[in-house]
């Protein structure tokens, strides 16, 4: 890219950080310091202020980078995602949202721990939510080292690693001082910024085709090296036996996992009531679904107007499709409208990457502190409190997140992100229902439901095509792939619910009857609820 692109687009990113910053300078003066501020931002946020903060969550560098470069370079196959992570909401909607800010108070475990033995539990579920959260964030990390290297002229290895050491220390920063607070706004923030430049690089591409969506997609199929093939179910999945499975357990993976990822289940517990809750969530589909709408239009217009080919040469993986498509659409490189173009859309992207990196570290950061280090800790020992606690392990999960980042650059982030949603739906999403619906759930039950979900999902990825036996592995030189699926939630999802039941029908615990009465008249009604 010319020095203008480079120069304006550092500009925008640079104010961006500012902004931000300057946020969390200005809460980290005004908070009390308490848990219930640092985890859930006082309760405070309205549900249009918490909806918007969800869907800034939700719309991430994987949905605005990854989603649209998987349709221009697989067109109707890489429509799953957009589709997947819609469709994802009314499970959250109809199933989760207000029971779980009945149930809890800061994190998943909560719910679960309220008729369970709380340690076994809560270690479960904190490691399970870290986990998730760590996978999250590396997608997050590979975006933004895609973005600044295509910013950088696409062949600079060292700027995209600075990027995600960078992108890490300032995740740590945001969650470190500001907390929910903080993150909320940059998160509403971000969420305007990313809905405005979605809006306008929409409505350019139907004006280029003068709202004849037809002929962009014909023009997509022509550039696309495919054909007619490109506008029709398989080419991504249509391969052979496994990569139909594949497609299913993606689809599984994306429906059900939204439900268990644990930075949208917090957002639950920064509104006052369950009533704010169930309408964040109403905002939150607004806004969600017309942004998954206009991918679409942007995955096959760049398509269109870049090519296939030329996206996948500047990023194999195609996580460069949309900033190459502002570019065009500007009028080109070296052109005054394609370089602010160009530098507006990088400088959003890399704002988008920046909030939900805060949000996704803030989520994972509450779990050690609220739940593995209040159930390690030994009795007796020097006890510190959970903020403490958070902020240092907000510190190490940045680390764990730019060392994994640093690995996989070359993969897709929305790819990436199917595998979180996989892991979410088979540790987390089992035991949160077996919990919320299961009047005979027992501690075992929920202790195996998590490990049997997540012991089986890590494995199966490390056995996979996404770790070794292809070239385009984390791992590509070697070949222990034992598992054909690139997606493990066909596999593991049931697991996890039948781990869960096993554990449950083979306890020798009673359940508590008692407990789960009480658990459900507080779902239901919210009564006793925080």
């Amino acid at each position: 890219m010319s020095g203008n692109h480079q120069t304006l687009a550092l500009l925008l990113f640079s104010a961006f950080i500012a902004v931000t910053l300057g946020i969390t300078t200005w809460v980290s003066r005004n908070r009390q310091g308490s848990a219930e501020e640092f985890y859930a931002g006082g309760r405070l946020f309205s549900p249009m202020e918490n909806g918007f903060a969800i869907a800034g969550d939700y719309m991430s560098a994987a949905s605005f980078l990854g989603i649209s470069g998987v349709i221009a370079l697989y067109g109707y196959d890489g429509m799953l995602y957009s589709v997947g992570f819609l469709v994802a909401w009314l499970v959250v909607l109809l199933l989760v949202a207000e029971l779980v800010r009945n149930c809890g108070r800061f994190t998943l475990a909560d719910v679960v721990a309220a008729r369970m033995a709380e340690r076994p539990v809560r270690i479960a579920a904190g490691t399970s939510s870290v986990t998730v959260s760590v996978l999250y964030l590396v997608a997050q990390m590979v975006g933004a080292g895609s973005l600044v290297a295509l910013l950088l002229g696409g062949t600079s290895g060292a700027a995209r690693s600075w990027t995600v050491i960078g992108v890490g220390a300032l995740m740590v920063v945001y969650v470190s001082l500001g907390g929910m607070r903080a993150t909320t706004w940059i998160q509403i923030v971000k969420a305007v910024l990313l809905m405005a430049g979605t809006v306008v690089l929409t409505a350019l591409v139907l004006v280029h085709f003068h709202g004849n969506f037809n002929e962009l997609l014909n023009s997509a199929a022509d550039r696309s090296g495919n054909g007619r093939e490109f506008l029709s179910p398989g080419l991504r999945y249509g391969g052979s036996w496994t990569a139909r499975v594949d497609f299913i357990s993606l689809g599984l993976a994306l429906v059900l996992g939204t439900a268990g990822l644990p930075h949208i289940l917090s957002r639950f517990y920064t509104v006052p009531t369950a009533r704010a809750a169930r309408r964040s969530v109403v905002w939150s589909i607004g806004l969600i679904g017309g942004f998954y709408l206009m991918t679409i239009v942007l995955g096959f217009g760049a398509a269109a107007l870049v090519g296939s080919a030329e996206v996948r040469e500047s990023n194999p993986a195609g996580n460069t499709a949309v900033p190459l498509l502002a570019l065009v659409l500007g009028g080109g490189e070296g052109s005054t409208g394609g370089t602010i173009l160009f530098a507006v859309v990088a400088a959003v992207a890399f704002a988008t990457i920046l909030a939900v990196v805060a949000g996704i570290t803030l989520a994972s950061s509450a779990s050690v502190a609220h739940d593995l280090y209040a159930s390690l800790r030994r009795p007796g020992s020097r006890q510190y409190s959970e903020v403490a606690v958070a902020r240092v392990a907000a510190a190490g999960i940045g680390l764990a997140a730019i060392g994994l980042g640093l690995l996989a650059q070359d993969l897709n982030v929305a790819f990436l992100v199917g595998l979180a949603f996989a892991v979410a739906a088979s540790a987390n999403l089992p035991v949160l229902l077996f919990s919320l619906f299961w009047r005979k759930f027992t501690t075992r039950g929920a202790v195996w439901s998590v490990y049997g979900g997540l012991l089986p999902a890590v494995a199966l990825v490390l056995i996979s095509p996404v770790v070794s036996g292809s070239p385009t592995s984390l791992f590509p030189g070697v070949d222990f792939q034992l598992f054909p699926l690139e997606n493990p939630g066909l596999v593991s999802i049931p697991l996890g619910f039948l781990a869960g039941w096993i554990g449950t029908v083979t306890s020798t615990e009673p359940p508590d009857e008692a407990k789960h009465a009480e658990t459900e008249v507080r779902a239901l009604t919210g009564a006793g609820a925080v």
